[in-house]
């Protein structure tokens, strides 16, 4: 029986150079959006109720159409939505800022002045840590459950200190480990009570339309329409964007909020922008409202690209690590990520033989603050950008460091 040493040896010695370490769409999923370029013409240059997208005016909160379509995504209306320009990440920035500098509608008082604290889930997504870090939080983290955060321990510390300004998190197809929040959660933490007046759910909520199985999908909650039923209109941001949809470096980001949450924040982006790019929002609108079955069917040709490379992973991990019990991971029906944990702590290690193999994953620790994961064993997979076949290979190869990392780490004992 060939030794778990020298079958990664044998792999070693293959020359790969495989990369699943970022979540990035395939250029087939790219091709699906190829009409994008050609949605406008040289005669378009007014929308349908004539605004000039060539002059300035228009308003900070986006093109109205835009509005009404991304709203009706995130199931509110256009009056509880804003559209931006491509990265929601760069609208979470915005609000995060605000309440910081100047506080949001129930707040005392600016955030920066009471040291704020923010929740957030792990594993996580390694971005919104570097953002809040970034910004001066400190981070207060809760374990990712099949249904969601864990909500015990959120009530725990919002209850705790009124320094404990929110959570931020991915609520449905999470990073990393696609799990969606449950309704009975959702609603939870739409009423919870909390020190802070001010506490806020900032959802992020990425993949809330990328289904792998269509027929069979996980059901985002409404956070917007939950927090005013309980009497917490202010309460819930809920942000997405348009960079899986269509093309990931030339999309829109979009929130919904409450309207006293709009005109908060267009406040604040009036201060900094003349307002948002209208030719690229009229191209997306022009694009999604002519793409045959709209926005459902696009991401349902999205999922035949992407379905079958979380298929391949979750059947080579189980072909070469079987009933080992040397790792275990999760079975999203959604999103971008797989989230593998190693019975032992040894991510490090297979992330290291990995690399010494060709094979480039997400650095271990990524997905906890400060790259600190207290059990060492969470490794995030990202297996959209390659084809099925190298993403099967490199599963191989990741289960194979996972048995010489584990018979190294017992060696050791």
């Amino acid at each position: 029986m060939t030794s778990a040493r020298e079958q990664y040896e044998a792999f070693q010695a293959r020359g790969l150079k495989l990369n699943i370490e970022r979540g990035q769409p395939s250029d087939q999923d790219f091709d699906l959006s190829r009409g994008l370029l050609s949605a406008l013409n040289d005669q378009d240059t007014h929308t349908e109720t004539g605004l000039d997208l060539r002059n300035y005016p228009g308003g900070v909160a986006g093109l109205p159409e835009a509005r009404a379509l991304f709203g009706s995504m995130l199931g509110v209306k256009a009056a509880n939505t804003i559209v931006w320009n491509n990265a929601s990440l760069e609208l979470q920035a915005h609000v995060l800022t605000w309440a910081l500098l100047k506080g949001l509608p129930a707040s005392s008082g600016p955030w920066v002045q009471q040291r704020p604290q923010m929740i957030v889930t792990v594993p996580g997504y390694d971005r919104h840590f570097l953002l809040l870090q970034t910004l001066g939080f400190e981070l207060l983290t809760v374990q990712m459950q099949s249904d969601g955060p864990d909500l015990d321990a959120v009530e725990r510390l919002a209850a705790g200190s009124d320094r404990v300004k929110g959570i931020l998190f991915v609520p449905t197809y999470s990073n990393p480990g696609g799990q969606s929040i449950s309704e009975e959660k959702a609603r939870r933490l739409s009423a919870l009570q909390a020190a802070a007046p001010d506490f806020t759910i900032f959802a992020d909520d990425a993949y809330r339309v990328h289904h792998l199985y269509p027929d069979d999908r996980d059901v985002a909650v409404n956070f917007v329409q939950l927090c005013a039923d309980a009497g917490h209109p202010d309460r819930a941001y809920v942000f997405a964007s348009t960079s899986k949809i269509t093309f990931a470096g030339a999309g829109l980001g979009f929130v919904a909020t409450s309207e006293a949450n709009v005109t908060a924040l267009s406040v604040w982006l009036n201060a900094q922008s003349i307002g948002p790019n209208k030719v690229e929002q009229q191209r997306h609108v022009q694009f999604l409202k002519r793409y045959p079955g709209g926005v459902d069917a696009l991401m349902a040709a999205h999922a035949e690209i992407i379905r079958p490379k979380f298929e391949a992973v979750n059947e080579a991990l189980k072909e070469a690590l079987g009933d080992s019990g040397l790792a275990r991971w999760t079975s999203p029906r959604g999103g971008y990520f797989i989230s593998l944990d190693t019975t032992y702590p040894v991510a490090q290690r297979v992330v290291e033989l990995a690399a010494q193999a060709g094979v480039s994953l997400t650095p271990a620790g990524a997905t906890y603050p400060g790259k600190q994961d207290p059990n060492g064993s969470n490794i995030r997979l990202a297996p959209t950008r390659p084809p099925v076949a190298e993403v099967r290979e490199a599963m191989q190869v990741v289960a194979a460091c996972i048995r010489l990392a584990s018979e190294e780490y017992l060696a050791k004992q």
